[in-house]
């Protein structure tokens, strides 16, 4: 299979490969749209099977980038970059300072981030050899590690949802399986057990899934055990795709709430869960608090400005009557919340394309 024939390929303006034998740097960037600004999205550090596999992880992730951008109304187009390796055992400064100097070449049709097993510190070594690094700790721009955004946007996300569902503003009498309690997922967790959820929980991080439980009373399961658990609101927040085919019949939850990218294996998976009267909160819509704490730092970087968390909120704000409109949207036009979604987002895409070419 080649580029092209992939079934993840949409268009992309770009997909590049790095490699750097001194560091063992295996990366692959992907550039989807800059028709709303230059491309912005995190980086990935994963052990994945195969090469084949990585390309289809970046160009999926690469254009829900685009979309996430447009839909939370940033001057941002999406990007997105993997790089291949296992980062509890293969990470060094050297590597990352080797993935700065590949994104540099790109001239800032690209800007990177942290997200799956890269953190904050890493990419600061990134910015040693390249200014296209956003999500960084320390100076007045700064806006450091995006989770806890991201974590109060599906918070946000959920309360709405229960609103809907249950007509309650808190979530006292709910029970919500979180799966994955990293970044995100432990503040969200936090989050939700404050506003009364009882929680389930799992990781394949042992002991910090005991650290979690411990302080939210959470009830722990197994891995696979998370899509049998007697819930209301199923959360997503490790890998994406665990909406599948396999899972599917397993949940008995009313509503799909979480913070993790490209939860539904194929978009048809979101047309099961219309039909089975499951709600489903977009995934690049509920999670987009991260990416708009990233873009005040971007922008203040480019006006000379400070990082401003007043923007930040008046974005995530305006993200939840985005949601509101597309679960409006959904009921009254009998269409899936996800394909409601994509339709807002290609639009706003699709507007600016002209516009840039139009100038």
């Amino acid at each position: 299979m080649t580029l092209f024939d992939s079934p993840s390929f949409a268009n992309h303006e770009g997909v590049h490969a790095f490699s750097d034998e001194k560091t063992g740097l295996k990366a692959i960037v992907a550039v989807h749209s800059t028709a709303r600004g230059a491309a912005v999205g995190g980086t990935r550090m994963w052990n994945y099977a195969s090469a084949a596999e990585a390309l289809e992880d970046v160009l999926r992730l690469s254009k829900g980038m685009s979309y996430k951008n447009a839909v939370a109304d940033l001057e941002m187009g999406g990007g997105k970059s993997v790089i291949i390796g296992d980062s509890k055992t293969q990470k060094t400064p050297e590597l990352f300072r080797a993935f700065g100097r590949a994104v540099d070449q790109l001239g800032g049709a690209y800007y990177a981030a942290e997200d799956v097993g890269v953190s904050v510190e890493d990419i600061a070594q990134a910015r040693t050899q390249t200014e296209y690094v956003v999500g960084l700790s320390g100076g007045k721009e700064g806006s450091g590690d995006p989770s806890p955004v991201t974590a109060e946007g599906v918070f946000r996300s959920t309360l709405l949802v229960a609103r809907r569902l249950w007509n309650q503003d808190d979530l006292t009498g709910l029970t919500i399986a979180v799966q994955g309690i990293g970044h995100v997922g432990g503040y969200l967790a936090d989050k939700l057990h404050a506003a009364g959820a009882k929680l389930i929980v799992t990781d394949v991080n042992v002991p910090l899934l005991e650290e979690v439980a411990a302080r939210t009373g959470a009830e722990i399961v197994a891995p696979d055990a998370i899509y049998d658990a007697k819930a209301d609101i199923y959360a997503p927040c490790a890998l994406g795709a665990t909406l599948n085919p396999q899972t599917l019949d397993r949940l008995t939850v009313k509503a799909v709430v979480g913070a993790a990218n490209n939860q539904l294996a194929t978009p048809e998976i979101g047309r099961i869960l219309f039909d089975r009267g499951v709600l489903y909160a977009p995934d690049y819509v509920a999670n987009g608090g991260g990416i708009i704490n990233v873009a005040s730092e971007l922008k203040a970087r480019q006006t000379g400005g400070a990082y401003d968390p007043a923007w930040v909120e008046g974005k995530l704000s305006r993200l939840m009557e985005t949601l509101e409109e597309v679960l409006d949207r959904s009921a009254s036009e009998n269409r899936p919340t996800h394909e409601i979604a994509d339709a807002i987002a290609e639009a706003r895409i699709q507007k600016a394309a002209e516009l840039k070419l139009a100038a």
